[in-house]
Protein backbone atom coordinates (compact mmCIF):
# COMPACT_ATOMS: atom_id res chain seq x y z
CA UNK A 1 0.00 0.00 0.00
CA UNK A 2 1.44 3.14 -0.92
CA UNK A 3 0.15 6.87 1.10
CA UNK A 4 -1.19 8.44 -1.42
CA UNK A 5 -3.75 5.29 -2.17
CA UNK A 6 -4.61 5.68 1.67
CA UNK A 7 -4.91 9.66 0.94
CA UNK A 8 -6.81 9.39 -2.08
CA UNK A 9 -9.10 6.60 0.05
CA UNK A 10 -9.64 9.01 2.62
CA UNK A 11 -10.75 11.87 0.13
CA UNK A 12 -13.40 9.50 -1.47
CA UNK A 13 -14.73 9.35 2.10
CA UNK A 14 -14.51 12.34 3.54
CA UNK A 15 -15.69 14.05 0.17
CA UNK A 16 -18.12 11.53 -0.56
CA UNK A 17 -17.29 11.17 -4.02
CA UNK A 18 -15.05 9.95 -6.44
CA UNK A 19 -15.30 13.01 -8.68
CA UNK A 20 -13.92 15.24 -6.19
CA UNK A 21 -11.64 12.61 -4.29
CA UNK A 22 -9.60 12.12 -8.17
CA UNK A 23 -9.88 16.19 -8.90
CA UNK A 24 -8.15 16.78 -5.19
CA UNK A 25 -5.23 14.84 -5.81
CA UNK A 26 -4.97 15.37 -9.79
CA UNK A 27 -5.54 11.77 -11.00
CA UNK A 28 -8.95 10.76 -12.99
CA UNK A 29 -12.06 9.35 -11.82
CA UNK A 30 -11.38 5.81 -13.26
CA UNK A 31 -7.79 5.90 -11.31
CA UNK A 32 -9.45 6.73 -7.82
CA UNK A 33 -11.93 3.88 -8.55
CA UNK A 34 -9.09 1.41 -9.34
CA UNK A 35 -7.07 2.52 -6.43
CA UNK A 36 -9.66 1.54 -3.69
CA UNK A 37 -10.28 -1.44 -5.71
CA UNK A 38 -6.66 -2.20 -5.50
CA UNK A 39 -7.15 -2.04 -1.86
CA UNK A 40 -10.01 -4.23 -1.06
CA UNK A 41 -8.26 -7.34 -3.59
CA UNK A 42 -5.22 -6.25 -1.13
CA UNK A 43 -6.79 -6.37 2.31
CA UNK A 44 -9.94 -9.18 0.84
CA UNK A 45 -12.34 -7.51 2.20
CA UNK A 46 -15.22 -5.08 0.82
CA UNK A 47 -14.05 -1.23 2.28
CA UNK A 48 -17.40 0.93 0.20
CA UNK A 49 -20.47 -0.57 -0.56
CA UNK A 50 -21.64 0.65 -3.77
CA UNK A 51 -25.05 -0.99 -4.15
CA UNK A 52 -26.45 2.28 -2.10
CA UNK A 53 -26.61 5.55 -3.27
CA UNK A 54 -24.51 7.73 -1.62
CA UNK A 55 -22.22 5.21 -1.31
CA UNK A 56 -21.26 3.77 2.35
CA UNK A 57 -18.45 1.91 4.54
CA UNK A 58 -18.58 -0.80 5.24
CA UNK A 59 -17.12 -1.77 8.73
CA UNK A 60 -14.01 -3.01 7.86
CA UNK A 61 -14.30 0.29 5.02
CA UNK A 62 -14.76 2.62 8.47
CA UNK A 63 -12.35 0.76 10.41
CA UNK A 64 -9.85 1.08 7.73
CA UNK A 65 -10.75 5.33 7.31
CA UNK A 66 -10.26 5.75 10.87
CA UNK A 67 -6.77 3.83 10.65
CA UNK A 68 -5.88 6.14 7.19
CA UNK A 69 -6.42 9.09 8.22
CA UNK A 70 -4.14 8.53 11.29
CA UNK A 71 -1.37 7.08 8.98
CA UNK A 72 -2.35 9.98 6.45
CA UNK A 73 -2.41 12.90 8.95
CA UNK A 74 1.38 11.41 10.36
CA UNK A 75 2.65 11.34 7.36
CA UNK A 76 2.11 15.37 6.37
CA UNK A 77 3.07 16.04 10.01
CA UNK A 78 6.22 13.95 9.23
CA UNK A 79 6.43 15.69 5.69
CA UNK A 80 6.12 19.30 7.41
CA UNK A 81 8.31 18.95 10.22
CA UNK A 82 11.58 17.87 7.43
CA UNK A 83 10.47 20.44 5.41
CA UNK A 84 10.96 22.75 8.52
CA UNK A 85 14.31 21.33 9.02
CA UNK A 86 15.96 21.96 5.76
CA UNK A 87 14.00 25.17 5.54
CA UNK A 88 16.17 25.85 8.70
CA UNK A 89 19.01 24.64 7.80
CA UNK A 90 18.87 26.72 4.32
CA UNK A 91 18.67 30.10 6.54
CA UNK A 92 21.18 29.30 9.16
CA UNK A 93 24.77 31.13 8.93
CA UNK A 94 27.94 30.92 10.95
CA UNK A 95 30.20 33.41 10.70
CA UNK A 96 33.56 33.46 12.14
CA UNK A 97 35.62 36.49 11.99
CA UNK A 98 38.64 38.06 12.95
CA UNK A 99 38.20 40.79 15.87
CA UNK A 100 40.13 43.87 14.02
CA UNK A 101 36.84 43.18 11.03
CA UNK A 102 35.11 45.41 13.95
CA UNK A 103 31.95 44.89 15.86
CA UNK A 104 30.83 48.36 14.15
CA UNK A 105 30.82 47.18 10.72
CA UNK A 106 29.32 43.85 11.32
CA UNK A 107 26.64 45.13 13.47
CA UNK A 108 25.10 47.46 10.67
CA UNK A 109 25.40 44.47 8.27
CA UNK A 110 23.84 41.99 10.30
CA UNK A 111 21.06 44.83 11.07
CA UNK A 112 20.52 45.63 7.64
CA UNK A 113 20.78 41.29 5.88
CA UNK A 114 18.53 40.59 8.88
CA UNK A 115 15.69 43.67 7.97
CA UNK A 116 15.96 41.91 4.08
CA UNK A 117 16.09 38.33 5.33
CA UNK A 118 13.92 37.89 8.39
CA UNK A 119 13.77 34.39 7.81
CA UNK A 120 17.49 34.30 8.54
CA UNK A 121 19.55 33.01 11.34
CA UNK A 122 22.89 34.59 11.29
CA UNK A 123 25.59 33.80 13.84
CA UNK A 124 28.99 35.87 14.33
CA UNK A 125 31.49 34.83 16.31
CA UNK A 126 34.84 36.41 16.55
CA UNK A 127 38.05 34.51 16.41
CA UNK A 128 41.87 34.46 16.12
CA UNK A 129 42.90 34.31 13.08
CA UNK A 130 44.20 30.64 12.87
CA UNK A 131 40.68 29.60 14.91
CA UNK A 132 38.72 31.15 11.85
CA UNK A 133 39.94 28.65 9.05
CA UNK A 134 40.25 25.76 11.56
CA UNK A 135 35.93 26.52 12.20
CA UNK A 136 35.23 27.01 8.43
CA UNK A 137 37.32 23.73 7.68
CA UNK A 138 35.97 21.34 10.03
CA UNK A 139 31.91 22.88 9.20
CA UNK A 140 31.54 24.95 12.51
CA UNK A 141 31.16 27.79 10.56
CA UNK A 142 30.49 28.85 6.80
CA UNK A 143 31.98 31.34 6.35
CA UNK A 144 35.26 32.76 7.50
CA UNK A 145 36.31 36.43 7.51
CA UNK A 146 40.21 36.80 7.23
CA UNK A 147 42.93 39.28 6.69
CA UNK A 148 45.62 38.72 4.11
CA UNK A 149 42.78 35.55 2.48
CA UNK A 150 44.74 32.10 1.68
CA UNK A 151 43.13 29.20 -0.68
CA UNK A 152 43.85 25.66 -0.06
CA UNK A 153 43.00 22.46 -1.20
CA UNK A 154 40.35 22.54 0.81
CA UNK A 155 38.92 26.16 1.22
CA UNK A 156 38.17 28.82 -1.40
CA UNK A 157 38.76 32.81 -0.82
CA UNK A 158 36.45 35.66 -1.78
CA UNK A 159 37.86 39.10 -2.17
CA UNK A 160 35.89 41.38 0.01
CA UNK A 161 37.62 44.68 0.36
CA UNK A 162 41.06 46.56 1.23
CA UNK A 163 41.68 48.77 3.57
CA UNK A 164 44.53 51.37 2.85
CA UNK A 165 47.83 51.83 5.48
CA UNK A 166 48.72 54.83 6.72
CA UNK A 167 51.08 56.64 9.06
CA UNK A 168 49.33 56.92 12.45
CA UNK A 169 51.25 59.40 14.93
CA UNK A 170 50.33 61.62 17.91
CA UNK A 171 48.46 64.65 17.24
CA UNK A 172 52.10 66.79 18.33
CA UNK A 173 54.16 64.82 16.59
CA UNK A 174 56.19 66.55 13.65
CA UNK A 175 54.68 64.59 11.34
CA UNK A 176 51.35 65.28 12.20
CA UNK A 177 50.66 68.30 10.02
CA UNK A 178 51.48 66.66 7.19
CA UNK A 179 49.24 65.99 3.78
CA UNK A 180 50.88 63.05 3.33
CA UNK A 181 54.20 61.19 3.79
CA UNK A 182 56.82 58.99 2.01
CA UNK A 183 58.02 55.95 3.69
CA UNK A 184 61.43 57.56 3.32
CA UNK A 185 60.54 60.15 5.75
CA UNK A 186 59.82 58.03 8.30
CA UNK A 187 63.46 57.35 8.95
CA UNK A 188 64.98 57.18 12.05
CA UNK A 189 61.43 57.90 13.64
CA UNK A 190 60.50 55.57 16.71
CA UNK A 191 58.12 52.73 14.91
CA UNK A 192 55.70 50.98 17.18
CA UNK A 193 55.44 47.82 14.87
CA UNK A 194 53.44 44.14 14.82
CA UNK A 195 55.15 41.75 16.41
CA UNK A 196 57.75 40.28 14.33
CA UNK A 197 56.96 36.83 12.34
CA UNK A 198 53.50 38.32 11.85
CA UNK A 199 52.42 38.52 8.17
CA UNK A 200 51.46 42.70 8.23
CA UNK A 201 54.69 43.28 10.06
CA UNK A 202 57.00 41.37 6.91
CA UNK A 203 55.01 43.26 3.95
CA UNK A 204 55.47 46.49 5.79
CA UNK A 205 59.12 46.00 6.24
CA UNK A 206 59.53 45.01 2.85
CA UNK A 207 58.02 48.29 1.77
CA UNK A 208 59.99 50.00 4.59
CA UNK A 209 63.20 48.56 3.79
CA UNK A 210 62.62 49.25 -0.23
CA UNK A 211 62.28 52.85 0.89
CA UNK A 212 65.93 52.71 2.99
CA UNK A 213 63.78 52.44 6.34
CA UNK A 214 64.78 49.88 8.70
CA UNK A 215 63.33 49.53 11.91
CA UNK A 216 65.25 49.17 14.95
CA UNK A 217 64.48 49.00 18.66
CA UNK A 218 61.19 49.44 18.09
CA UNK A 219 58.15 48.71 20.24
CA UNK A 220 56.59 45.29 18.93
CA UNK A 221 52.78 44.25 19.93
CA UNK A 222 50.41 41.41 18.68
CA UNK A 223 47.52 43.44 17.96
CA UNK A 224 46.22 46.68 16.55
CA UNK A 225 44.49 47.94 20.16
CA UNK A 226 47.68 48.05 21.90
CA UNK A 227 49.68 49.72 19.71
CA UNK A 228 47.63 52.49 19.14
CA UNK A 229 47.54 52.92 22.62
CA UNK A 230 51.09 53.38 22.83
CA UNK A 231 51.07 56.36 20.23
CA UNK A 232 48.64 57.71 21.95
CA UNK A 233 51.20 58.12 24.71
CA UNK A 234 53.95 59.43 22.31
CA UNK A 235 55.82 56.47 22.10
CA UNK A 236 55.97 56.13 18.48
CA UNK A 237 54.60 56.18 14.83
CA UNK A 238 53.16 52.88 13.71
CA UNK A 239 51.51 52.06 10.54
CA UNK A 240 48.19 50.86 10.00
CA UNK A 241 44.83 49.64 8.28
CA UNK A 242 43.04 52.86 7.93
CA UNK A 243 39.21 51.53 9.46
CA UNK A 244 40.93 50.79 12.66
CA UNK A 245 41.60 54.45 13.77
CA UNK A 246 38.78 56.15 12.40
CA UNK A 247 37.56 56.24 15.79
CA UNK A 248 40.72 57.98 17.08
CA UNK A 249 41.01 60.19 14.54
CA UNK A 250 37.60 61.59 15.22
CA UNK A 251 38.13 61.95 18.95
CA UNK A 252 41.37 63.39 18.19
CA UNK A 253 43.99 60.87 20.06
CA UNK A 254 45.36 60.23 16.94
CA UNK A 255 46.32 61.56 13.17
CA UNK A 256 46.30 59.63 10.24
CA UNK A 257 48.67 60.88 6.96
CA UNK A 258 48.09 59.10 4.09
CA UNK A 259 51.13 58.05 2.12
CA UNK A 260 52.51 59.07 -0.77
CA UNK A 261 54.06 57.26 -3.82
CA UNK A 262 53.31 53.73 -1.84
CA UNK A 263 49.69 52.16 -2.15
CA UNK A 264 49.89 50.18 0.97
CA UNK A 265 46.56 48.07 1.88
CA UNK A 266 45.24 45.51 3.83
CA UNK A 267 43.07 43.01 1.77
CA UNK A 268 40.03 41.65 3.72
CA UNK A 269 38.89 38.28 2.36
CA UNK A 270 35.91 35.79 2.84
CA UNK A 271 36.97 31.72 2.82
CA UNK A 272 34.02 28.80 2.96
CA UNK A 273 34.77 24.98 2.54
CA UNK A 274 35.16 24.15 -1.49
CA UNK A 275 32.91 21.30 -0.99
CA UNK A 276 29.93 22.71 0.68
CA UNK A 277 28.20 24.95 -2.16
CA UNK A 278 26.93 28.23 -0.78
CA UNK A 279 23.60 28.08 0.24
CA UNK A 280 21.25 30.76 -0.51
CA UNK A 281 21.63 32.60 3.06
CA UNK A 282 25.06 32.48 2.63
CA UNK A 283 25.89 33.44 -1.02
CA UNK A 284 22.83 36.61 0.11
CA UNK A 285 25.28 37.11 3.43
CA UNK A 286 28.56 37.44 0.78
CA UNK A 287 26.76 39.61 -1.71
CA UNK A 288 25.70 41.94 0.55
CA UNK A 289 29.34 42.20 1.83
CA UNK A 290 30.84 42.90 -1.27
CA UNK A 291 28.23 45.29 -2.18
CA UNK A 292 29.82 47.36 0.75
CA UNK A 293 33.07 47.13 0.34
CA UNK A 294 33.82 50.68 -1.01
CA UNK A 295 31.87 52.06 1.89
CA UNK A 296 33.55 54.58 4.25
CA UNK A 297 34.75 52.80 7.31
CA UNK A 298 33.17 53.33 10.43
CA UNK A 299 34.55 53.14 14.35
CA UNK A 300 35.87 49.92 15.40
CA UNK A 301 35.28 48.56 18.82
CA UNK A 302 38.06 48.19 21.13
CA UNK A 303 39.67 44.75 21.73
CA UNK A 304 42.51 45.51 23.30
CA UNK A 305 43.95 42.33 23.65
CA UNK A 306 43.18 40.27 20.94
CA UNK A 307 46.17 39.31 18.02
CA UNK A 308 45.12 41.03 14.68
CA UNK A 309 46.96 39.03 12.32
CA UNK A 310 48.02 35.56 12.61
CA UNK A 311 51.87 33.79 11.89
CA UNK A 312 50.43 30.04 11.63
CA UNK A 313 50.50 28.09 8.30
CA UNK A 314 47.50 29.24 7.03
CA UNK A 315 49.29 32.73 6.18
CA UNK A 316 49.48 33.12 2.41
CA UNK A 317 53.46 32.61 0.84
CA UNK A 318 52.82 34.90 -1.88
CA UNK A 319 52.43 39.36 -0.91
CA UNK A 320 48.98 39.83 -0.49
CA UNK A 321 49.72 43.42 0.53
CA UNK A 322 49.88 45.71 -2.48
CA UNK A 323 53.30 47.60 -3.30
CA UNK A 324 53.54 49.43 -5.70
Amino acid sequence: MHIKSLKIFCDIVDKHSFSRAAETNGVSQSNASHVVHHLEEYLGVQLIDRSKRPFVLTPEGQRFHEGCLTIVQQCNNLECEVRSLRDAVATRLTVASIYSVGLAHMSRYLREFLAENPKADVRLEYLHPHRVYEAVNNGTADLGLVSYPEETRTLAALAWRTEPIVLVCHPQHCLARRASVLLADLKDEPFVAFQGGLRIREVIDKALKKAGVTIGGALEFDNIETIKRAIEIGAGISLLPEPTVTREVASGLLVKVPLAGQSLVRPLGIIHRRDRKLHGTGQAFVELLQSHAALAAEPETSLTTRREESTNGHVAPQTSLSVD
